[in-house]
């Protein structure tokens, strides 16, 4: 019904305008069952907030920005298609930037008042930038910190468990019997947390198992990208004894790492089996596929965007940090054609 109001929607479903308003702003939380009806309703009556008028009472842009390290990375440009659906639902425009991993630019982007009254609330996913400079900050645009970059609890912050993460992926190539698991990805500097925690979870999985973690295996890369994958793993290739096994601590440097691999000769997973982390779609339609662990990007965007908008409105809880959930897919790149998983 063209021009439905919040009294109508109210009235269809049963409940207080104060409900539907709740439901549709996403600001208070209310039960699943009260959600499905005043969303039953919504979808009959066709209605559509006038978020202009609404944005302008409230005095707000009715944007927010995403800013990630790179926009090209599939994990990243995935993810911010999920940030826009979640940020669309509740009636807001995401404008998208990238720093380049580049610290400058982190600190020009939370420093700039004129550039921070351009949308209402940022969702950062930092590469350098620390918690005393993100406390300190001039402008005072609510923040929701996405990524692995550590900050002790101090803001909102939604990420996997990075350690577990790397810890089911290397268990899951020690349960198909290979004891020679290498490792590609570790960076052992003050920007590269997440590749830090990934190290711990292998680690861990390979004293559990009751196996020597031989250092020679751990091979770091300055980013996660497809060539440096390949590189390392020409050099595991080279070693007196190479792997049976690599966990890569993302998908393109696994896809990377598979190239790498056909070229010298070396099948997967017959002779090397290879797990990443991501879940990108590309991954999926590698030759062979890739089998990864996939974090729950569409449960990130929604957790991110939600309390964001509860930053923004100021009825959100004191910092908290949101662990989203992931799975391990098991594909070609461990499981040979036509056996379990394939």
């Amino acid at each position: 019904m063209a021009g439905s109001t919040l009294r109508d929607v109210a009235r269809r479903a049963g409940v207080s305008i104060r409900t539907v308003s709740n439901v549709v702003n996403g600001s208070v939380p209310v039960s699943e069952e009260l959600r499905t009806r005043v969303q039953a309703a919504l979808d009959e009556l066709d209605y559509r907030p006038n978020l202009v008028a609404r944005n302008l009472r409230r005095g707000r842009s009715g944007m927010i920005a995403l800013v990630v390290p790179e926009l090209d990375v599939p994990y990243f440009a995935e993810l911010a298609r999920e940030v826009i659906t979640a940020a669309r639902a509740h009636g807001y425009v995401v404008m998208l930037d990238q720093t380049d991993g580049d610290g400058e630019r982190e600190r020009e982007l939370l420093g700039r008042e004129s550039r921070a009254t351009m949308f209402d609330g940022l969702l950062l996913s930092p590469l350098t930038i620390s918690a005393e400079e993100l406390r300190s900050r001039t402008n005072r645009v609510p923040v929701v910190l996405l990524g692995e970059h550590i900050f002790n609890g101090s803001f909102h912050h939604v990420a996997i468990d990075n350690v577990a993460a790397a810890r089911e992926a290397t268990e899951h190539l020690l349960g198909l019997g290979r004891r020679r698991v290498a490792a590609i990805g570790d960076q052992p500097y003050s920007t590269g947390e997440t590749a830090q925690l990934r190290t711990i979870g292998y680690r861990q999985a390979l004293e559990r198992a009751g196996l020597t973690v031989d250092e020679e295996l751990i091979v770091p890369t300055q980013r996660f990208h497809r060539h440096l994958g390949a590189q390392a793993m020409e050099h595991l290739l080279a070693l007196p004894e190479p792997p049976d096994a690599v966990f890569c601590y993302n998908d393109l440097l696994a896809i990377g790492a598979m190239r790498a691999a056909a070229r010298a000769g070396v099948r997967v997973p017959e002779d090397i089996a290879v797990v990443g982390v991501d879940g990108i779609q590309e991954g999926q339609y590698s030759s062979p596929s890739l089998t990864t662990v996939a974090p729950d990007k569409a449960q990130i965007a929604r957790t991110a965007v939600g309390t964001l908008l509860a930053v923004i409105d100021g009825s959100a809880p004191p910092p908290t940090e949101t662990k989203a959930p992931h799975r391990l897919l098991v594909r070609e790149s461990t499981v040979e054609v036509g056996g379990p998983g394939s």
